[in-house]
């Protein structure tokens, strides 16, 4: 069943006149009566009955009708939402950003791409990197942006570096550490430690500290930054963030050296899954951002190498 013929089937059925309903549908006679007779072969039956001045549906043709007529409904809806989809009249992105990272760094894009895009619709989940990039390769995101120190990418996936930054110690203002301008691990051996659950260097930074036998009791574990920033802001102990996350009254940062840790945070689609052309324009806005002073390291990696694959 082609659904043309549906289409000159419904409007004969309209007009009850083969020669009306060809008009109707801009074509011939010839070509109405021949699409015609083919759907009533494939239903097995005639679906009008041709009386010389008074065609009108057979009893086949009365059933079949309303049938056909969702059929084509459903079918134009179909086409429609294509439509819309293709020219970004109508969509949802569906993203994914890292929970530790400060929301203040993403919302000047996602504000901008919206004002391009006002018919798209932003559904943006925050996780953990790890459900993240569980997620992404699942299908149930269409891009995410995260950071997984101390591995390599999932081989599905296509990476490109944003930005990169220092993590450090976020001490209350009036912590006597706060004196140094540098922390070393060594500086922290003893003192009560606030668990920040959701960090992405859970596991791998806990090696190198237990590689340099520096411990301390674990006061508090919290799944939410923002908790554990006020519980140091308390004074009840010292954080482990990254640098842009230190942002709350009464809290300071230090750079943590001897261990030494950086996060590269990455923009993250699935290599050959086709992208809808939200995906692309979300991409094409994060790319010209500048990130910590300047452009995107993908950016600048690929000025200096023109072979590069980044989505323009």
């Amino acid at each position: 069943m082609e659904m043309h013929q549906v289409r000159y089937f419904l409007a004969a059925a309209e007009a009850l006149n083969f020669t009306k309903a060809a008009e109707l549908c801009n074509v011939s006679a010839p070509s109405l009566l021949r699409a015609v007779r083919l759907l009533e072969i494939e239903f097995g039956g005639s679906l009008f009955n041709r009386e010389r001045g008074n065609t009108h549906l057979s009893e086949l043709g009365r059933i079949a009708f309303p049938h056909l007529c969702q059929l084509y409904e459903e079918g134009q809806q179909a086409k429609k939402k294509a439509r819309e989809f293709l020219s970004l009249n109508a969509a949802t992105l569906k993203l994914g950003i890292m929970c530790t990272i400060a929301p203040d760094r993403f919302v000047g894009i996602l504000e901008a791409f919206q004002r391009q895009n006002p018919r798209v619709t932003l559904n943006v989940r925050d996780a953990t990197a790890i459900d993240l990039e569980k997620a992404l390769i699942d299908g149930s995101l269409e891009l995410a942006i995260y950071c997984l120190p101390g591995g390599a990418p999932h081989e599905r996936t296509h990476t490109l570096p944003l930005f990169k930054e220092h993590m450090v110690i976020a001490l209350n203002t009036a912590h006597p550490l706060t004196k140094k301008s540098i922390i070393l691990g060594s500086d922290l051996n003893g003192l009560p430690y606030l668990d920040r659950l959701n960090c992405e260097f859970t596991g791998y930074a806990e090696e190198a500290f237990v590689a340099r036998a520096i411990d301390g009791p674990t006061v508090c574990q919290s799944e939410r930054d923002d908790w554990i920033l006020a519980m140091v802001a308390a004074g009840m102990g010292y954080a482990f963030l990254s640098e842009t996350s230190v942002r709350y009254p009464g809290v300071v940062a230090r750079p943590l050296v001897d261990p030494e840790f950086w996060r590269t945070v990455n923009l993250v689609t699935v290599r050959g899954r086709p992208n809808s052309p939200a995906v692309g324009s979300f991409v094409r806005e994060v790319m010209r951002t500048k990130w910590n002073g300047g452009d995107a390291i993908a950016v600048r990696e690929m000025r200096a190498s023109p072979e590069s694959d980044m989505v323009e």
